[in-house]
């Protein structure tokens, strides 16, 4: 998103007029190549891709825009991009590839619908996770949009991480630190719109989404906008880029602290003695690049290694999107962490701790986000790892009997047997490959409530 003078240039464009005339405008300028998809590095772990021509790839994906047939070539091509941007500086034509599959993910989505009612489990699952690790005060901070006042800068929170409460609590310790005037704005109801567009093809559905989180954007009347999740600063940033214009800049939240490091290591006051290993990602390298910045002014802190593995993120939009890439990638990375002797693996986002916790307690080494050792050296506790007890685990019974409490206590209405029946496919983010369908609609069911 652009700075300009109006949240809303030109209401009469739907999200549905803006893909097609972003589409047509990328088939008016791609001259099918293939370079792309030569230097895509998930391209050798997909035969059926990895057999044709690239340029046969490519052209299926306009053929299929254009209304024709999709190839399969070309649809395990698309499913499998993990956003990494590799293909981008090598674009001929200045194109965003990246940008042109998740454009054509829509389209797909819209035509196989292979994850239905998406959202709706993921709210559900979402409010769930964080009533099973917060008290009731701290479910309605991360959950319940503030009422609307200037402010310098608005911490988005987005849908999903909200399910690792601390990073985000962290991350608000140090706006505090800095003495940023800011309010948080968390949770399902403040989604990017991406779950609607691209994983259910629903664009009418999704602009409104779009729209009514922008406007809240603009009610607060921010300098800025920092995001945590990558997915949203991605959809917001460079899949709608041009859509609408606004008064304020979307930006990740480490660029605002990297903005601020010299304020922020004048508070620097308590020396953080441990050694690291930093996972970072390919497709926002600019976010690593700030944690290690950052990391590296932290008092006794030493940086052993800075790990890369493909993608944005470790989620279901990045690296996990290229199973065959991934399982070549990670065992490299736990291989590195053990052999490095470091106290602790840190991570880069809510996806990446997730799943790193779990990796983490298996292979014997701990993990921690990059904002705990920021904490830390101002001489602050940071925010419990409550999700950190339940990575990894497969004793469902026992994290039912452990977590039931918290739920009953923040009024979530579900019983020890049905969380029981769904707790593995909850801890593996089911609903966004068309699982925990015990959470979408049901007719003539009424919907449990999950108000704080």
């Amino acid at each position: 998103m652009s700075q300009s003078t109006s949240i809303d240039i030109d209401p009469s464009i739907t999200t549905t007029a803006y893909f097609e005339r972003a589409w047509s405008s990328i088939a008016d300028a791609c001259t099918r190549c293939g370079k792309c998809v030569e230097v895509c590095p998930v391209t050798p772990t997909l035969p059926a891709v990895a057999a044709v021509p690239p340029t046969e790839v490519v052209s299926g994906l306009f053929e299929f825009i254009g209304g024709g047939p999709l190839s399969e070539p070309t649809r395990r091509f698309a499913n499998g991009c993990n956003s990494c941007g590799v293909c981008i500086p090598v674009c001929p034509a200045n194109v965003n590839p990246r940008r042109m599959v998740l454009l054509s993910l829509a389209r797909m989505s819209a035509i196989d619908k292979p994850t239905p009612d998406t959202f709706q489990k993921m709210a559900r699952a979402t409010r769930i996770f964080v009533a099973m690790q917060l008290l009731p005060n701290d479910v309605v901070r991360m959950l319940k949009p503030p009422k609307a006042r200037a402010v310098d800068v608005l911490f988005h929170g987005g849908c999903n991480p909200v399910r690792t409460p601390n990073l985000l609590f962290n991350l608000m310790t140090l706006l505090d630190v800095l003495d940023v005037d800011y309010e948080f704005m968390g949770g399902p109801s403040s989604c990017c719109g991406v779950v609607h567009s691209k994983w259910e093809g629903d664009l009418k559905r999704g602009e409104k989404i779009s729209e009514v989180t922008l406007q809240r954007f603009g009610d607060f009347k921010p300098r800025q906008v920092i995001e945590w999740c990558p997915t949203c600063r991605l959809h917001f940033n460079e899949t709608l880029e041009g859509y609408r214009q606004v008064e304020f800049s979307i930006d990740h939240a480490t660029g605002l602290l990297r903005e601020r490091a010299e304020a922020l290591r004048a508070r620097f006051t308590t020396p953080v003695p441990q050694r690291v290993v930093v996972h970072t990602h390919q497709g926002m390298a600019d976010v690593g690049q700030n944690v290690v910045e950052l990391l590296s002014m932290v008092p006794g802190l030493t940086i052993v290694d800075v790990i890369e593995e493909p993608g944005y993120t470790c989620g279901v939009s990045g690296h996990e999107r290229s199973p065959g890439l991934k399982a070549q990638a990670r065992p490299r990375t736990l291989e590195a962490v053990k052999k490095s002797g470091a106290d602790a693996l840190v991570s880069l986002y809510h996806s990446c701790h997730r799943q790193l916790l779990g990796e983490g307690r298996a292979n014997g080494f701990k993990v921690i986000n990059y904002t705990d050792p920021l904490v830390r050296a101002c001489g602050l506790d940071p925010w419990p790892d409550t999700m950190e007890p339940m990575a990894g685990r497969s004793d469902w019974a026992n994290l039912v009997r452990e977590v039931m409490p918290l739920l009953v206590h923040n009024r979530i209405d579900i019983d020890p047997e049905s969380l029981l029946a769904v707790m593995p496919e909850l801890f593996a983010g089911a609903e966004w490959k068309g699982g925990l369908c015990s959470f979408g609609p049901k007719k003539g069911v009424k919907t449990a409530s999950h108000a704080p």
